[in-house]
């Protein structure tokens, strides 16, 4: 028998309390319920993958995560990891409703090869380097919430915030900006609403934020997923860059955003289409010129440590919003990116994504 075959693929659920609930405009949760994946080869190598759904974004659970993993266990059993992209292929089409567990499995995947191999992830997907500037989010909230966030998270030494916006009036989430400046008027901001508002209420938040003198640098999904007439309209002429990140969930929707010129950057999580469909579109954004931003779900530092190895391995991405594992009470793991302030780093991975079971 090979030694990268695989002769074993185990679930189970993976429940991580949260120091407070991520909340945005689409809901919010207390407690992330998500999947953990151990995929064994020929020679003992065991990868490790992490599944994210976050029923307020896709309608994914852990429940509907783990049906998905239970129907593709049999037909990866004797597979051979170094086929990556054939197998990541056959799972795309037998998952195309689970895009989480795609990427638990795709993580596992890989994570198993460059172990095998003694190979560092980041190294594996390029080599561009090792280290990447992270924000923190401003969750859902009210004003005095805002501040005691923005304040927190200086503390942190952190100093670019994104602020989740759309869950209430737009003139609400224009004074919890203008209150974030003043206890923070040196740091960069961001909004995300997460395609909570129209048009007319997108156009009316950054109308207020201009009256209050508060500068902001990137405004994410202002609009719902499939209003590429919306985020094009917004786009167009915007002195502020737009960014998609539900309007963006595959390739396809990689293009259609270039071509309708709807969106000067785009968000790329793995836990939205997986790994290799990520692949792809980084590859397109950065032909068409696309800023880059490396996101995520309410994932561990397992996910997150996947997600630096992609971001800091290809090279080109101007944002990272990685900072779910600081909501994170606490996980089973260790190993997985270092931070330092704002700065993570995953060059002390000696092989893999870095992380172990503790």
């Amino acid at each position: 028998m090979h030694p990268t075959l695989i002769t074993a693929l185990a679930f189970e659920p993976l429940d991580l309390p949260l120091t407070e609930p991520f909340a945005i405009a689409t809901g919010a949760q207390h407690v992330a319920h998500n999947v953990l994946v151990r995929l064994t080869l020929a020679d003992g190598t065991t990868g490790l993958g992490e599944a994210a759904p976050f029923p307020a974004v896709s309608g994914e659970t852990q429940a509907g995560t783990l049906a998905a993993l239970e129907s593709v266990r049999e037909p990866l059993l004797g597979k051979d990891v170094r086929a990556w992209r054939p197998l990541s292929a056959l799972l795309a089409e037998a998952l195309p409703k689970a895009p989480a567990a795609l990427c638990a499995l795709e993580t596992a995947l890989l994570d198993a090869l460059a172990r095998h191999h003694r190979v560092p992830l980041w190294v594996f997907f390029g080599g561009a380097g090792t280290a990447l500037d992270i924000d923190m989010t401003v969750t859902a909230g009210d004003r005095a919430h805002a501040i005691a966030s923005a304040r927190a998270i200086l503390a942190r030494g952190i100093t670019t915030l994104k602020v989740k916006v759309g869950a209430g009036d737009p003139g609400q989430d224009v004074e919890r900006l203008a209150a974030i400046r003043e206890v923070a008027p040196q740091a960069r901001l961001f909004a995300d609403a997460n395609g909570g508002y129209t048009v007319a209420q997108a156009r009316a938040f950054l109308a207020g934020l201009e009256r209050a003198q508060v500068p902001l640098s990137l405004f994410e999904q202002p609009v719902p997923p499939g209003d590429f007439e919306g985020l094009a309209s917004l786009a167009h002429g915007s002195r502020i860059p737009i960014c998609a990140d539900e309007s963006a969930r595959s390739a396809a929707d990689v293009l259609r955003l270039v071509r309708e010129r709807a969106a000067h950057g785009i968000n790329l999580k793995t836990m939205k289409c997986g790994v290799v469909e990520s692949l792809t579109m980084w590859n397109l954004a950065r032909a068409a010129g696309l800023e880059l931003m490396i996101g995520g779900m309410v994932e561990s530092v397992l996910s997150m440590s996947l997600s630096a190895h992609f971001a800091a391995g290809l090279g080109g991405f101007h944002y990272a919003d990685l900072d779910t594992p600081l909501f994170i009470a606490q996980h089973p793991f260790r190993g997985g990116y270092q931070q330092e302030a704002s700065r993570v780093s995953i060059a002390s991975a000696a092989a893999g994504h870095g992380v172990e079971l503790a």
